[in-house]
């Protein structure tokens, strides 16, 4: 009896299972989709802003899936509530130039945003900037902050522990040498 058992155990009872094991298997592979499955039947459209030119400066708010913000090359900067279904401008009435290069929320304080102005987008023509700009009430409000004469700012990086720790990449005047370019360090917004 004891000789059954394991011949049953041993050699029937897993021979029954492999082909179980198998088409389990097989099934699972080709329920493994490629990304040109999963995205074959979406389709690319324009969900505006409708004008402003080009975008190179593009965020969201961690703790915020549904919200974004965004600045165009010559049109501000804009704010989605709805993922991105529909755009508003939050810039026109508080900035001085619209050439937007750089947007960065910070991470632990998500309604402080900074704005660098400057196209970064550099080629045969751009448009310059008039430096930074700060919204402690996520874009209700905006101060200018400085960096006035940086011309082209590429980058903005906050401290994920301080929002008031903030480094700014700005390429100063493009075409010549000066004292303006470099990365830039503030401690106190």
């Amino acid at each position: 009896m004891t000789v059954r058992k394991t011949i049953l155990g041993g050699f029937i009872l897993p021979a029954l299972l492999s082909p179980a094991l198998l088409l389990a298997l097989s099934v699972a592979q080709s329920a493994v989709l490629t990304p040109a499955q999963l995205t074959s039947a979406l389709h690319w459209r324009s969900v505006g802003p409708f004008v402003g030119g080009r975008v190179i400066a593009v965020t969201g708010v961690a703790q915020q899936p549904n919200l974004y913000y965004m600045g165009a090359v010559g049109g501000g900067v804009w704010q989605s509530n709805n993922y991105g279904h529909t755009w508003e401008n939050i810039s026109d009435k508080y900035f001085d130039n619209n050439n937007i290069g750089a947007i960065a929320v910070a991470p632990s304080s998500p309604k402080i945003i900074y704005v660098g102005t400057g196209e970064s987008d550099i080629r045969n023509t751009f448009l310059t900037g008039d430096g930074m700009y700060k919204s402690a009430d996520a874009g209700k409000t905006w101060n200018k902050i400085g960096l006035a004469d940086t011309h082209v700012i590429s980058r903005i990086v906050v401290d994920p522990n301080n929002p008031d720790i903030v480094y700014v990449a700005a390429m100063g005047h493009v075409w010549a040498p000066n004292s303006e370019r470099g990365v830039y360090k503030s401690t106190d917004g």
